[in-house]
């Protein structure tokens, strides 16, 4: 009976942990790379000298831009400085915070190179302004140090996405032409001419004869008056002759 209430308590015991490991939320500082630096002499950062102190160190929350430093104070109230970096790959990865210097001349605070997070293999490297990339080579045997210029361009000049080309539209095949299919034309019988008939007049028929318009009926009534004339002599004559 000591044993089932032992392994009971052994199998509670293991479920509780299991489902505080479940509902256990994810650290913030994984996402933001929150990091804490206690400086005990000032410090140089692109256009801010960090005097002794704490600050905190964090990505800002950018889903398209993961290499924007903020810089805070210690009790995270006020942004210090905010600086535009761009990723420093390492091939070996360490489990703890490093923070990297550029040596600086004599007189002037070191100058922070890159800030690596706990277990990443990229860290955020600062670009400085031309004048003090200059100082800062020269003190690092000419080694080439990054400026705030070629950052800005570099991520500001960033080419625009030319459209595809598109394919040159294929030519469009005209359809062959169909065969046709000529019919034989057959010309049509030419018409037949029938031979004029002649018609000969008839006794009863006579034929009208109009005097052309430029003739006059003056001659024929002058005939008909000494035709008349004459009847009447023959007819005077013969009466004379009866008588």
């Amino acid at each position: 009976m000591k044993s089932l209430t032992t392994t009971r308590v052994l199998f509670s015991s293991l479920a509780l942990l299991a489902a505080a490991g479940v509902a256990t939320p994810a650290r913030a500082d994984q996402w933001d790379k929150k990091t804490i630096m206690t400086i005990n002499e000032a410090v140089q950062v692109p256009n801010k000298v960090l005097e002794p102190g704490t600050y905190v160190f964090k990505l800002a929350d950018s889903q398209s831009d993961r290499h924007i430093v903020q810089i805070f104070t210690q009790d995270e109230k006020h942004i210090v400085t905010t600086i535009l970096a761009i990723p420093n790959y390492r091939l070996k990865p360490k489990g703890k915070t490093e923070f990297d210097f550029w040596e600086t001349p004599a007189g002037q605070p070191r100058a922070m190179r890159a800030w690596f997070y706990p277990g990443d293999n990229f860290g955020q490297e600062f670009a400085y302004s031309a004048a003090m990339s200059t100082e800062i080579s020269a003190s690092n045997n000419n080694v080439k140090v990054l400026t705030e210029e070629s950052t800005t361009v570099a991520s500001t000049a960033a080419p625009e996405p030319q459209p595809a080309a598109q394919p040159a539209p294929e030519p469009v095949k005209e359809p062959a032409p169909e065969p046709t299919t000529t019919a034989a034309v057959t010309p049509a019988p030419a018409p037949q001419v029938e031979p004029e008939r002649t018609v000969e007049p008839s006794v009863a028929s006579v034929e009208k004869t109009e005097l052309p318009h430029t003739g006059s009926y003056y001659p024929l009534i002058g005939l008909a008056g000494m035709l008349s004339l004459a009847a009447f002599g023959i007819m005077t004559l013969l009466a004379k002759r009866t008588s």
